[in-house]
C-alpha cells in the first residue's frame, strides 16, 4: 500500500495570513517557532527575565493586532518579530532616561557608555539619564545585535550550532575545530556553510535593521 506523503511544516506567511483572520492555532505556531529567539535577545539586553518577557508578550501582540502589516516579501516574519521586540526595549530605555531619580553610572571618564551599559546591565543596575549628550540608545544596539545572533545561533541544529560556537567563540579554524572533535574536514566545512545560510536567512533583514540600512517605512512598519 502506498504510503501518502506527509504535509511540511506551514510557511510562516500562511500562518500570518490565518493569523490576520483570527486563528489562534496559527498564533500558538507562530509563538512556538520564534517566542525564544525573541526573548533570549531581549533578556541579554534587558538583563531582566520579568521585562523580557514583557516584550515577548507585547511583540505577540502587535503581531495579533497588526497581521496584516507583515509582508513575507520585504523580510522573514522572524526578522519582523524582531524588530518590534527591539522597538519595544528601546522604549524602555527611552523611559527610564526620562525618570528624573535616575542617576549616572558611577564610571571613570575614560570608560565608554557600552561599557557602563553592560557593566549595569549585568549587575541589575538601573541605567542613568546621564547628560543631555549621553546616548545608550546606540549601545542598545549594538547589544541587541549581539543577543540576536546568539539567540538564533542557539536555534540552531546541534552539530551545525556546534561548529560556529568553536570557530567564533573559541577562534578555532575548520582543521582545528576538525581535530578537535574528531569529524572530517569536508564535514566541518559543510556544516559550517549550513549554518552560516540559516543564519543569513533568519538574520539578514536583522543585521540590516539595527544597522539603519532598511528604510524608516520598514521601521515605522515593525512597530
Amino acid at each position: 500500500m502506498e504510503m501518502e506523503p506527509r504535509p511540511g511544516p506551514t510557511s510562516d506567511g500562511d500562518l500570518v495570513a490565518r493569523i490576520a483572520g483570527g486563528d489562534q492555532s496559527a498564533f500558538a505556531e507562530v509563538y512556538d517557532r520564534y517566542a525564544q529567539p525573541v526573548f533570549g535577545a531581549a533578556v541579554r539586553v534587558l538583563g531582566d527575565r520579568s521585562a523580557a518577557e514583557e516584550v515577548v508578550q507585547e511583540t505577540w501582540l502587535a503581531l495579533w493586532n497588526h497581521a496584516e502589516r507583515y509582508d513575507a516579501t520585504r523580510g522573514s516574519l522572524v526578522a519582523w518579530l524582531l524588530a518590534i521586540a527591539r522597538n519595544r526595549c528601546l522604549d524602555r530605555f527611552r523611559a527610564a532616561r526620562r525618570q528624573p531619580t535616575l542617576v549616572t553610572i558611577g564610571a571613570s571618564d575614560d570608560e565608554s557608555e557600552e561599557a557602563r551599559l553592560d557593566r549595569a546591565l549585568a549587575a541589575g543596575d538601573p541605567i542613568g539619564a546621564g547628560d543631555a549628550d549621553d546616548d545608550p540608545e546606540a549601545a542598545v544596539t549594538r547589544r541587541w545585535t549581539r543577543g540576536v545572533v546568539r539567540s538564533v545561533v542557539l536555534t540552531l541544529p546541534d552539530d551545525e550550532r556546534r561548529v560556529i560556537e568553536l570557530a567564533y567563540d573559541d577562534g578555532l579554524s575548520q582543521s582545528e575545530i576538525a581535530a578537535q572533535i574528531g569529524w572530517p574536514l569536508g564535514t566541518v566545512k559543510t556544516r559550517t556553510r549550513r549554518a552560516l545560510l540559516r543564519l543569513r536567512e533568519a538574520l539578514g533583514d536583522v543585521l540590516q535593521e539595527t544597522t539603519g540600512e532598511t528604510t524608516a517605512g520598514e521601521t515605522d512598519r515593525a512597530r
